[in-house]
């Protein structure tokens, strides 16, 4: 555990971490994570690549009529947002410690999330790792699956090279997703963010330009 997150602290992530271990098994068929809340007839918005949850907390606490669910493969991040929520007692978000794209690909039960948000993730920028980048043609057919009528992938990146990845996969799953602009979610708009993640906070000090765009579920895409 990094003392640098936890600064020497015991992190505790019950009631708000889920760990990928702990999940049904494959034989027992698809998960609905909605039913994973105290309400589960609310929307479900996931977030890919939560960090330290800075994005899931300031949405959670403005959208209370809606559930919020990260996936985060680091462990000492995990474990930090997890102790986080549970912290600020919240009821409507939680995270999952495991592979977003696995869980997309093969566990998640179809039609039940209503956004998934993308932010700053990592570009993996040499060629052989591309294959490891979070958004490929297989994890778009999967978030199609996944999502509700009319649901949204939410894409922001600063990375140049991952921004014509996205519109390349854009243009190719056009019959899945239509291309919309971005709207800024409730947390950002006040001050004048684009996500208002760390990581942007971060990049616009450093003068990075940022990239976004909504990917609208087409209902009669295949």
């Amino acid at each position: 555990m990094s003392s640098g997150l936890s600064r020497g602290k015991q992190l505790d992530t019950s009631g708000y971490g889920i760990a990928n271990e702990g999940l049904p098994p494959p034989e027992s068929g698809p998960i609905d994570p909605r039913l994973w809340f105290d309400v589960p007839a609310r929307s479900l918005e996931v977030e890919i690549g939560s960090g330290k949850g800075t994005f899931l907390l300031q949405q959670s606490k403005l959208c209370t009529n809606m559930n919020f669910l990260g996936f985060e493969w680091a462990g000492e991040f995990y474990r930090y947002a997890a102790d986080r929520f549970r912290r600020h007692q919240l009821p409507n978000v939680k995270i999952v410690y495991g592979d977003a794209s696995e869980f997309l690909l093969h566990r998640c039960a179809p039609g039940v999330v209503s956004v998934i948000h993308i932010y700053f993730s990592d570009p993996w920028p040499k060629k052989r790792h591309h294959k490891r980048r979070v958004v490929q043609d297989a994890t778009l057919r999967a978030m199609h699956r996944a999502l509700a009528s009319r649901g949204e992938v939410r894409l922001v990146t600063d990375h140049e090279d991952l921004w014509r990845w996205y519109q390349d996969l854009a243009a190719r799953n056009a019959h899945l997703f239509a291309c919309t602009p971005f709207d800024p979610p409730e947390s950002a708009v006040a001050a004048g963010e684009i996500v208002g993640s760390n990581f942007e906070r971060k990049y616009k000090r450093e003068g990075r330009p940022f990239h976004a765009m909504t990917l609208m579920r087409r209902d009669q895409g295949a």
